[in-house]
């Protein structure tokens, strides 16, 4: 894969400094020395220690990524909701995890993402997850295509500019909800469980703002965006204010008003594309379960 950019500065400038102020880690700067890529300067090769000057124009060609054999390919579509050669974005299904765990090798977006890759023929079939969801949660899940992508979308992530938004179904003490509020309180292992979480005291900080879209007397519709990322982060949040979702049998959500997984789901996903600089917003409908329930109230 080719990237381009012209130097702007006044000042000379070692190749080396500028490809790491576009994103170029020294570990890709290894890559591409050891692993069959080059490093052009007005279409001259040059290494890294070469000066630039003003309006320099410089190319990197990055070598094609091997992929993992330890990846299986499931051959089940998938539904893209956005895609271009740097970034792909999918809507998971809900009962789908993310990625393979030790004991379930295939039966995730990653391998459905494995597939499709390779019956695209892409030159890149390395799986770079760039945003992962529960199991149980629907929704949007971004994907980086190549290794230079996945590095310069995590330090957008670190540098908190991502914007997800899910909606979800409450019940419990619904009257309780505000039509907006921010819900502060420390969540931490649960120390009864291996993968329950819990409000605690000596949790790590953490921050869910929601908006009241519409309630009944059993259930309410919630809009949310996340502003630290624990895991359960949601779950735990809302079942701790009373209002469990529904379907989330592990935090007490009710189990009898006709769904039986977390109703949750990511509806919108907004980045900025890693080299285009553009605003990149999606949305998605709720979930058809959710959906047949929200209608309702």
């Amino acid at each position: 894969m080719r990237f381009e950019w012209t130097y702007q500065g006044q000042e000379r400038l070692l190749v080396r400094t500028f490809l790491r102020h576009q994103g170029i880690s020294k570990k890709l700067l290894a890559k591409i020395k050891f692993q069959g890529g080059k490093i052009f300067v007005n279409q001259t090769e040059q290494n890294v220690l070469f000066s630039l000057n003003t309006r320099d124009m410089v190319t990197v060609v990055i070598p094609d990524e091997e992929p993992h054999e330890t990846l299986l390919a499931d051959d089940v579509p998938i539904e893209i909701v956005f895609e271009d050669q740097h970034v792909l974005v999918v809507n998971k299904p809900a009962g789908i995890a993310s990625i393979p765990a030790q004991y379930h090798p295939r039966g995730t977006m990653a391998n459905r993402v494995k597939a499709y890759y390779v019956a695209q023929n892409y030159s890149d079939q390395v799986v770079h997850v760039v945003t992962r969801l529960d199991r149980d949660t629907s929704g949007l899940m971004l994907f980086a295509k190549h290794g230079f992508a996945h590095a310069k979308l995590d330090q957008e992530l670190q540098q908190k500019r991502f914007i997800k938004k899910y909606q979800a179904l409450v019940s419990g003490t619904i009257t309780g909800l505000q039509d907006h509020d921010t819900i502060a309180l420390p969540i931490g292992r649960d120390l009864s469980s291996l993968i329950k979480r819990q409000v605690i005291e000596t949790g790590q900080q953490a921050e869910t703002e929601y908006w009241l879209a519409k309630r009944d007397a059993d259930c309410a519709l919630v809009d949310i965006q996340l502003h630290t990322g624990r895991t359960h982060q949601i779950r735990v949040h809302f079942s701790a204010i009373g209002c469990p979702l529904l379907g989330d049998e592990l935090y007490g959500g009710a189990m009898d008003l006709g769904i039986e997984r977390q109703a949750l789901h990511c509806y919108a996903l907004s980045f900025i594309h890693p080299f285009s600089g553009e605003r990149i917003a999606l949305e998605l409908p709720l979930a058809p379960d959710m959906a047949k329930i929200a209608n309702k109230i």
